[in-house]
């Protein structure tokens, strides 16, 4: 069985993180994410809480490996990897991205209702 740090390490990988990234977006030193990693120390719930923002998880999905469904957990790690891909854009290119997600989103609405 996976545990805490095993989990943390394969969801910043899925992302495409290294640990010294997600130490970073967390606003952790390298070394004290590095004992959650190898499961030397557990994290405070504050600092639970930011690692899971920036890994676009749950903190219970951190500490207990649940992820719900596979459709749940797939949709999860897309919306992770978005998120994460958003975070290097600037105001302008993020605000471009937002409108075109919309105008997707709006059409693929309208789409469902047209549907017999």
């Amino acid at each position: 069985m996976e545990g805490f740090g095993g989990r943390l390490r394969a969801r910043a990988q899925a992302l495409g993180l290294s640990d010294a990234e997600v130490a970073r977006r967390a606003g952790l030193s390298e070394q004290r994410y590095g004992h959650y990693v190898r499961d030397v120390h557990a994290p405070d719930l504050d600092t639970l809480v930011r690692i899971a923002r920036v890994l676009g998880a749950t903190t219970d999905s951190l500490l207990t490996g649940d992820t719900g469904s596979e459709t749940d957990a797939a949709r999860a790690a897309l919306e992770a990897r978005l998120l994460s891909a958003s975070r290097s854009l600037d105001l302008s290119d993020l605000k471009v991205l937002i409108g075109q997600a919309e105008i997707f989103a709006q059409l693929r609405r309208s789409d469902d209702t047209r549907a017999p």
